[in-house]
């Protein structure tokens, strides 16, 4: 807690007998007067004030950070940079097993230098539920499940064993089990305690429950109240071991709500319009937070649900303030009577608690009355593109159009075997799955009563879609059988595939041989209609160009109706039993018929769902592990390597110093993405990283794909910059993952100029243009870089988060002057670089000389600002990046 409290702030709270302590807003607000007044602040910039008050040192926290948020109030901004410390950390399993291999790694290295490994543990709470590796593999039969969790386990085998050491080695760190649950759902019905609470020094302090999470979809959890968002591997592997992470004192802009939501209208509906909204008024880097009169009508679920797709709109995070639907949603999900009691006395303690007609002030601010909102989906390609349900014919035409496939709208190509063609824009994929819909029982209940209704009127799902059901946990089963739904799903082929995210990640599973041979030999533009949050190109499947974002029970529809070009407010889905056209509005439940069902939702399911929620089943349990404070690499793993970062960190630190006559590794334009830098995706059998996994005995049916394998630094390394849309400008008109080994003059994949380069003893650098490393992915794009031998990435301008990545992994990010760049200093490629003023002098934001000796024998010199931004990141870069600033700290 607070070593400092320069504004005096510590005070107690009695709830049911016991003594509370914390830091009261209100105490502050009385200090801070003179700057502004704080009561006004957003909930969620209350939140960042309380988790600078707490943590308050003198050092990382200072009391002009404090200060900082109530000068806030005069120009609703801030170009303040704060160290922030969540409570805790959440992952999913694809972004958690690198974060496992790097703490692994620590404790090797600390036993070599001859200490206790056991010194390496979290130091924040950590939960990683294992729910990214599922894939829809088979479906519409009743073993689908049971065969799909077979076919994870034997797919996934190293990584799990790697886990469940991990799950037994390690303190402060929990392991959920694969066919719990997806980890987003887990955090909402479980996890999360709103009011955190915390044992020190014989005290127990109480504070918001904040986190970071692995995923972007973290966001989902404000819709309890509770402040988190989506990090890399890196700034989440640092919140683990307790250093803070860095941020800019957010824009907040206020979203108010009025109105109800109309009949016939879901929580999808509503998100994909917000999601519309936000993206046009543009909220990326900055929180949204909801207010108004119209959250009185806004379900726990349905907030989530917008809480989730919050980097959908490009927001951080979409926050919801506590109040009593917080608490009644607490209650049903079957959480303890004092910890509900605590939630609510903290939140009016601290001015946290939401009122109907107090509204804070924000940055900026948008309105939408509920009542407006209409059925609608959202794609062909991105979520944020909403088409109002009646449009959708119209909108698949103009993908066809805008394709060159227009004037072959009615192509129609017989399925092999079958009594029935594929045409343009019929489904063949239709997934109840991910995050965003699966935690939410109204749309659920929907989709089951949608279900019911179509099968007494004879209809039937069309035979070339692949249905599926993934939700998000074992509650969501339990009540569409009690609600006597499950049957009907089963019948339409909805059939429970999985625990987890599936198709919303791509993990949708192959298409039967027939469907796919029709779609490639008719080159057909196919649909999808899912209810995720993402459809980016080539996400879903790479045979269906067009995927649709759509509520549950549109979902049902759809497959229903087998096509995408249909207007469904006026179609009809097919005939009933006695051949008259049934449409929509016949199957479609009413609000009550849908608020009657979600009655059969109650708090026994949670608790008996979550009673054992890290035991497992029987076959994780029998994975047989190591009992060691180490762990056992073994050498044939091709998913689980040692990683070498920490090796001589026994020895003493060597001093900063310049970089001389490095290559260039590859030059970039503008706006390459970490999306391009780091791996993912499949792994093509001839690219670096394929030849790799045959060499070691992996047939290419075998290679699972690049996230699954982000334990192993040999697959990883040989995929960073290996995209195939990245363009490097060393080479001319040719993309892919490609450079000039300067020397010999050879052109050759860029791992294997690096590789030659290492041998040759020389350093490298990599030039870019503007906005360099936006985007996801991040741990690998920076992890990726310093094992490839880059020294310093020279850019016009850098996205924050891969910035300070690249410090924590010991690379010197460096900005060319304004107006300066690349062309501007006639920079090919073939010069050799030498960076001149590294030195233990070096101090953040310094001017640094850069001379290019170029092939004809001339040099260029130009300066560069050093863009260690923090006397922090200063320590990292000195001590070789994050962890090795961890690991020394622990080995003094």
């Amino acid at each position: 807690m607070s070593s400092n409290d320069s504004l005096n702030t510590l005070s107690t709270l009695e709830v049911n007998g016991k003594t509370f302590h914390y830091h009261s807003l209100p105490k502050a607000a009385e200090q801070l007067k003179s700057i502004g007044d704080v009561s006004k602040l957003p909930t969620s910039m209350k939140v960042l004030l309380e988790n600078l008050l707490r943590n308050e040192d003198g050092s990382t926290v200072s009391k002009e950070d404090i200060e900082a948020i109530g000068h806030w109030l005069k120009e609703r901004k801030s170009d303040r940079e704060i160290q922030y410390r969540p409570a805790r950390v959440l992952m999913q399993d694809f972004t958690g097993v690198p974060a496992v291999v790097d703490l692994a790694a620590m404790r090797d290295a600390v036993a070599k230098a001859g200490q206790d490994p056991n010194q390496i543990n979290p130091l924040s709470a950590v939960d990683l539920v294992i729910d990214h590796s599922v894939m829809v593999d088979k479906f519409a039969t009743p073993e689908a499940f049971k065969e799909n969790v077979r076919i994870e386990m034997e797919r996934n085998f190293e990584r799990y064993q790697f886990l469940r050491w991990g799950q037994n080695a390690f303190e402060n760190f929990r392991v959920v089990p694969p066919g719990t649950g997806i980890c987003h759902q887990v955090n909402l019905e479980y996890l999360a305690k709103v009011a955190w609470t915390k044992e020190q020094d014989g005290k127990t302090y109480v504070m918001p429950d904040t986190l970071v999470g692995t995923d972007s979809h973290t966001t989902m959890i404000n819709g309890l109240g509770v402040l988190g968002w989506g990090v890399g591997g890196i700034e989440a592997e640092a919140a683990m071991l307790g250093q803070p992470v860095s941020m800019l004192i957010p824009e907040v802009i206020g979203f108010r709500m009025t109105g109800k939501l109309p009949e016939g209208v879901t929580a999808t509906d509503l998100v994909l319009t917000v999601t519309q909204m936000l993206r046009k008024h543009g909220v990326v880097g900055k929180f949204v937070e909801f207010y108004g009169p119209g959250l009185d009508n806004l379900p726990l679920a349905d907030r989530a649900t917008i809480g989730n797709m919050a980097p959908e709109y490009g927001a951080t995070c979409g926050f919801f303030p506590v109040d009593q639907e917080t608490l009644r949603y607490l209650e049903l999900s079957g959480r303890d009577q004092d910890t509900i009691d605590l939630v609510e006395a903290y939140a009016k303690a601290q001015g946290m608690w939401r009122e109907t007609g107090n509204e804070p002030v924000f940055t900026d601010s948008l309105e939408l009355d509920l009542s407006t909102v209409e059925a609608s989906l959202a794609g062909p390609k991105r979520p944020q593109d909403r088409v109002g349900m009646p449009q959708l014919g119209a909108a698949f035409d103009l993908v066809l159009e805008s394709s060159g496939q227009g004037a072959e709208k009615e192509k129609s190509v017989p399925v092999k075997g079958k009594d029935y063609s594929l045409s343009h824009g019929d489904v063949v994929i239709a997934a109840i799955t991910s995050c965003t819909n699966t935690s939410n029982p109204s749309v659920l209940m929907a989709a089951g009563l949608v279900a019911k209704k179509a099968i007494e009127k004879g209809l039937n799902r069309k035979p070339w879609v692949k249905s599926s059901l993934a939700p998000g946990s074992k509650v969501v089963t339990d009540y569409l059988a009690k609600a006597g739904f499950t049957q009907y799903l089963d019948k339409l082929g909805f059939n429970l595939v999985g625990y987890g995210c599936t198709t919303c990640i791509g993990n949708s599973g192959p298409l039967p041989d027939e469907i796919t041979d029709a779609i490639r030999e008719g080159n057909l533009t196919v649909s999808s209609v899912l209810s995720g949050n993402r459809n980016f190109e080539g996400r879903i499947h790479q045979d269906v160009k067009a995927n649709w974002l759509a509520s549950p029970p549109l979902v049902v529809a759809y497959a229903l109706a087998g096509t995408t070009r249909i207007d469904l407010s006026k179609d009809p889905l097919g005939d009933d039993q006695n051949g008259n056209p049934v449409y929509l509005k016949d199957i479609w439940p009413s609000s009550s018929e849908i608020a009657e069902a979600v009655q059969f939702v109650d708090g026994d399911m949670f608790r008996r769902e979550y009673g054992e929620v890290f035991k497992g089943d029987d076959e994780w349990r029998s994975i047989p592990i190591g009992e060691g404070k180490t762990y056992n690499w073994s050498d044939d793993s091709t998913y689980v390597k040692n990683p070498p970062y920490f090796i001589g960190i026994d020895k003493p630190l060597a001093g900063l110093g310049d970089v001389n006559d490095a290559r260039v590794l590859a030059v970039f334009g503008d706006t390459i993405t970490t999306d391009h830098i780091s791996p993912a995706g499949s792994i093509k059998p001839d690219s670096p990283a394929g030849k790799y996994l045959q060499e070691n005995g992996v047939a290419v049916k075998d290679f699972n794909s690049y996230g699954s394998r982000r334990g192993n630094h040999e697959v990883m390394m040989r995929g960073t910059f290996a995209n195939i849309r990245i363009k490097n400008q060393m080479l001319d008109g040719v993309e892919g993952g490609y450079t000039r080994h300067v020397p010999s003059g050879k052109e050759m994949s860029i791992y294997d100029a690096a590789m030659l380069y290492q041998k040759e003893q020389t350093p490298l650098v990599v030039l870019a243009g503007k906005e360099y490393g936006t985007g996801s992915s991040r741990d690998w794009a920076a992890k990726g870089t310093t094992l490839l031998g880059v020294k310093a990435v020279i850019a016009e301008s850098f996205e924050r988060i891969h910035r300070s990545n690249l410090v924590g992994m010991g690379v010197l990010p460096l900005q060319f002057m304004d107006g300066e760049g690349v062309q501007a200093h006639g920079l090919k490629g073939d010069e050799q670089i030498s960076i001149v003023g590294i030195n233990d002098n070096l101090k953040p934001g310094q001017m640094l000389k850069v001379q290019a000796k170029k092939a004809d024998g001339s040099t260029a010199e130009f300066e560069v600002k050093c863009r260690i931004d923090t006397g922090n990141e200063l320590e990292y870069y000195r001590s070789g990046g994050i962890l090795h600033y961890v690991l020394r700290q622990m080995l003094k």
